[in-house]
């Protein structure tokens, strides 16, 4: 396990790394160090703007090795989004570092906590809303796959799609009451009464009749954020859904 200080340490030679290459113009700590609230698990995260004409790939490639020597690398994970490349590194600490390599046209805040260290940021932009339409679409797929499951007694593909289940409606919940929903990151502070409903929501074991309580109780609860939501689809969801909150079991 990797202590703050070994984090503080590699974080350290990272920016100063990224001082020193020729291919890097611009860097910004992001994330918990950025706003203030690090704690003991927190990770690493650091936007790097690229120079103009180098090459990403090689960039990233030396990079790599360079964390590898830093802190013995277990794996890597690549996600491209907003125009840049988020290479994710699993150390055998257990420690994470995200790096994000930006194109020099497009290095930028993308929400909040972003500290700039050197190099000049464009204007910054909003993160994308949570897709309101589309998770109340989803949510009703799992509500019937979760049905569906729990009759045949597919205990653990219902328990999956129950908790695939949760999951949007303490997303719906988290939109409403202005938090951040993302990987649950402000969920916990949702007000008491709907942390108490998803609470009692919960399976108590994988047997057919837990799971078809869970299961009628978060479609009820997921048929009631809709209507707090979208009044009219929540009227066309109605009649479905009385169908879908009967208990199987």
């Amino acid at each position: 396990m990797f202590s703050p200080s070994d984090r503080s340490e590699i974080r350290d030679q990272l920016v100063a790394r990224a001082e020193a290459d020729a291919h890097i113009v611009g860097a910004a700590l992001v994330g918990s160090s950025a706003r203030g609230t690090e704690d003991d698990w927190s990770d690493i995260d650091l936007a790097l703007q690229l120079a103009p004409g180098a090459d990403e790939p090689t960039v990233v490639e030396d990079w790599s090795r360079a964390i590898d020597d830093l802190g013995a690398t277990a794996d890597t994970l690549d996600i491209v989004a907003a125009g840049a490349r988020f290479r994710v590194f699993f150390l055998r600490s257990s420690l994470q570092i995200d790096l994000a390599f930006w194109p020099h046209d497009k290095f930028r805040a993308t929400e909040p906590g972003f500290r700039i260290l050197f190099g000049t940021p464009n204007d910054p932009t909003e993160p994308a809303p949570v897709d309101v339409a589309r998770t109340i679409g989803m949510g009703w797929l799992y509500a019937i796959h979760a049905r569906s499951a729990v009759a045949r007694g597919k205990v653990w593909q219902a328990d999956m799609m129950i908790n695939d289940l949760r999951t949007t409606v303490a997303t719906l919940k988290c939109i409403r009451t202005g938090l951040n929903p993302h990987h649950g990151r402000e969920v916990d502070l949702l007000p008491a009464a709907d942390l108490a409903q998803l609470e009692a929501a919960r399976a108590t074991s994988v047997i057919p009749e837990a799971l078809d309580r869970s299961r009628v109780l978060l479609t009820r609860q997921f048929l009631d954020e809709i209507a707090l939501h979208d009044r009219n689809r929540f009227e066309r969801l109605r009649e479905p859904f009385a169908e879908l909150g009967r208990a199987v079991h």
